[in-house]
């Protein structure tokens, strides 16, 4: 499609990844917070998948560059986002090197896994710590669930993390996320069961479908 922005190289994620390093930490690996919402939004590749095997490989074809990645084969099991890009699954990529944020799955075994992440323009797929990974079986039912339909249904709505009071929102398409505020953790109850939804007037607020917000939401959005 004219005007559509153009997939991102190897080269490129891996100096965006570098990057992502904090000042003076050059060995770690830093990522804004995004509830599981927002990743399955943002990315653009979704599946459900096992992990084969692992391969490391070079980067690129450039002789002179010495990044390696991790290849690791899968088992497509089902995918929720990205059927215009790919059809079916059998590598997806990361760094070798934690620093730029390389995920570490467990290969040859039972688990499952969530894989959100981008699509190359070369057509191969690139994880890493910065997308949305999550063994299957820590998934919620609502997060399960609204793989298929609700999350994508909802990408309007904008999601804001709350560290500290007092929270606000800026505009009537925005949910505040406060598990980091209640929990002292990511993803908490919020990003498990609830998902920010848009109304028919455009406004946006948190649902768990016919159950009501907890108290402690509802005083945090409106004291």
């Amino acid at each position: 499609m004219p005007g559509s922005p153009r997939p991102p190289t190897w080269a490129l994620l891996l100096r965006l990844l570098a990057l992502l390093r904090p000042p003076g930490l050059g060995e770690a690996c830093s990522c804004a917070p995004a509830h599981p919402q927002q990743h399955v939004c943002h990315s653009a590749l979704v599946i459900r998948a096992k992990i084969s095997s692992e391969k490391v490989v070079p980067a690129s074809t450039d002789p002179t560059d010495t990044q390696k990645m991790i290849r690791y084969e899968i088992k497509q099991i089902k995918m929720f986002k990205g059927f215009e890009k790919v059809k079916d699954v059998q590598y997806v990529y990361t760094p070798l090197d934690s620093s730029l944020c390389g995920v570490k799955l467990e290969a040859n075994s039972q688990r499952q896994y969530l894989l959100t992440g981008q699509v190359l323009r070369d057509g191969k797929v690139f994880i890493h710590l910065c997308n949305y990974i999550e063994p299957w079986e820590d998934l919620s039912l609502l997060q399960r669930e609204s793989l298929n339909h609700l999350y994508h249904l909802n990408c309007a709505c904008q999601i804001t993390t709350c560290y500290t009071l007092p929270c606000t929102i800026s505009a009537p398409n925005e949910c505040l996320w406060t598990d980091w505020l209640l929990e002292q953790k990511l993803y908490g109850y919020q990003a498990q069961h609830y998902i920010c939804v848009k109304h028919t007037d455009g406004t946006c607020s948190w649902s768990q479908g016919r159950l009501p917000l907890r108290k402690e939401f509802v005083d945090i959005v409106h004291p």
